[in-house]
């Protein structure tokens, strides 16, 4: 097994349990740290693909498109924790409400 297959493998397992941890969990704060974990699974597999086998050099345009979406990801974390604090604030509770608000 060489290592851009493993870097896969663990890329796509830490996609489904982020995945999972999504579906299953309630609370506001557990989802975002999931989506993170799915966005670390798809950033691996990214740099996955990207090695080549021999001496060629890897291919630096997944490389960038990773760099790039780790910065969207910490933009987005933020944006979706001040989203959480916010519901928080209204409901009282970090889960979203089964019923609308009136």
């Amino acid at each position: 097994m060489n290592t851009a297959l493993l870097y896969a493998l663990v890329g796509a397992g830490l996609f489904f349990l982020g995945l999972y941890a999504l579906i299953v969990h309630a609370h506001l704060l557990r989802k975002i740290l999931a989506i993170n974990v799915m966005g670390s699974g798809v950033f691996l597999v990214l740099v996955a693909l990207a090695a080549r086998t021999g001496e060629a050099a890897p291919d630096p345009v997944p490389h960038a498109m990773v760099i790039t979406g780790i910065v969207v990801a910490v933009s987005a974390t933020a944006l979706a924790l001040a989203l959480a604090l916010r519901v928080q604030a209204e409901t009282g509770r970090a889960e979203l409400p089964e019923e609308p608000l009136e």
